[in-house]
């Protein structure tokens, strides 16, 4: 009985550090993001650290990435950047395995 009990705990460690690894990841590749649109949007030092809270801010309205895609979409457009949807989840693709390496890096 102890070993189905230890075998529970285990799963449930190994479920909440997945978890927050996920977490982590997210956070990491929307801060990139944002300083990736910022970028593009030509804003200052200060401008973009508060744009990439704002991205960060933006993922908890909603579960899944369609609400900082929409964010960065709506954002990137009004200030005139030529960037499309595809570009966008293209950028996630790729700053997800950035942000991954980095925290992979940092352990």
């Amino acid at each position: 009985m102890t070993d189905f009990s230890d075998r529970r705990k285990g799963e449930e460690a190994k479920f909440a550090m997945d978890d927050e690894m996920a977490f982590r990841v997210a956070a990491r590749r929307n801060r990139l993001l944002g300083e990736w649109a910022a970028g593009l949007m030509g804003l200052t030092e200060e401008e973009t650290d508060s744009y990439k809270k704002a991205v960060v801010q933006a993922d908890f309205e909603e579960a899944g990435d369609e609400d900082v895609i929409r964010k960065l979409l709506g954002d990137l457009t009004a200030s005139d950047c030529d960037v499309s949807e595809a570009d966008i989840r293209t950028k996630l693709e790729e700053k997800s395995v950035e942000a991954r390496r980095q925290l992979m890096e940092e352990s």
